[in-house]
Formats: C-alpha cells, structure tokens, sequence
C-alpha cells in the first residue's frame, strides 16, 4: 500500500513542476493575469525565502531543510509512524509539497510562486504550498480532534 502513498506523491509534484515550468514560460514579465475576477489571478514571482519571502537570504538552508523534512516523511510513510489512513495521506501532501519546493530551490536557486489572491493581500503560493498547507492543517486537525477518538475505539475493539 505503501507504493500507492508514493506514486501520489509523485503526481502531485509533476503537476506542481508542470505549473511552475508553464508560469515560467508564459507569465514571466507579464504582470497578473486574471483568472476570476477579484478572486485569483496568475503572476510570476520568483521566490528565494519561505511563506511571505522570510528567510531569503537562506535558500541553501531551507533546501537542506526540506531534503531532511522529506526524507523524514518518506520513512514516517513508509513505517507507518501514523498508521490511520488519512494521517498517511496528509503525509503524501506534505511531502509532495516539500519535494516539488525543493527541487525548485535546488536547480533553480528560487521557488517559482504563481497563484495569487486578488480579494486580500496574500503572498503569492504555488501548487506544492498548498499541497503543505492543505496536509498540515488536515493532520493537526485530525492529530487534535479525531486520533483520541480511534485510540479508544481500538482499545475497546482490544478488550473485547
């Protein structure tokens, strides 16, 4: 089943490295492109830090940070460190963000961003952020709302 976690993982980065090498080509120098109005558009920002540019000047070490956040989520996959189901596919998010961000970081120098908001000020994101913040979010919610919950269903299941 494992494989299964690991072939997400890798679509999820191709269509973020697809995004990114199409933003490249076609939106660098052209400003915003409207996508819906007053809601989202696509501009061309070229990323050396984290979340809203900080850390910039550490492209290195946010590279080597998240060589060692994937490879730790690679193991956490493969040895089932969460062995609900829906832990191990906020697991696959998260790594697919933070290798499809890695490999910009390290062959580019920078994190290729092209989604942005047009209804607030927010930093410009691209497909792997999402697929970080979307696992994050999801497996804290369920690490801190839902896992009591199966532990003490899987101890009555244990007593019976």
């Amino acid at each position: 089943m494992t494989v299964v976690y690991y072939l997400a993982a890798a679509l999820l980065v191709v269509l973020d490295q697809v995004t990114k090498l199409l933003t490249r080509a076609y939106l660098a120098g052209q400003g915003t492109v409207v996508v819906i109005p007053h809601v989202v558009g696509l501009t061309y920002v070229e990323n050396t830090g984290m979340a809203f540019s900080a850390f910039s000047r550490y492209t290195a070490v946010l590279a080597a940070l998240s060589f060692v956040v994937s490879v730790l989520l690679v193991i956490a996959i493969k040895k089932c460190w969460l062995p609900a189901p829906f832990c191990q596919w906020m697991l696959t998010l998260i790594l697919a963000g933070a290798v499809g961000n890695l490999i910009d970081r390290v062959f580019l120098g920078y994190v290729t961003d092209m989604i942005q908001t047009l209804f607030m000020n927010f930093a410009v994101f691209n497909v792997a952020d999402c697929c970080v913040v979307v696992g994050t979010i999801l497996l804290a919610v369920y690490l801190l709302f839902f896992e009591k919950g199966d532990k003490s269903s899987e101890k009555k299941e244990q007593s019976k």
